[in-house]
């Protein structure tokens, strides 16, 4: 499995996990911290996972130059 493939699939997972935890997670207080507000977190550290995949994916299918 390349590093691609890697950072794509643990983004999702995060951005899923996040999307669960800000649409489900709201009526939750904990004393520490919002679920909630941790899900939109996730979300975003997913997303740049996400990103990060497709970047490195896009770059090794260009090839070395």
């Amino acid at each position: 499995m390349s590093r691609a493939s890697r950072n794509l699939l643990a983004g999702s997972v995060t951005l899923l996990v996040g999307l669960w935890l800000w649409r489900f997670a709201r009526g939750v207080d904990l004393p520490l911290v919002t679920p909630a507000k941790v899900g939109v977190v996730m979300m975003c550290a997913g997303g740049a996972e996400i990103l990060l995949g497709l970047y490195r994916a896009a770059r090794t299918s260009a090839g070395p130059r």
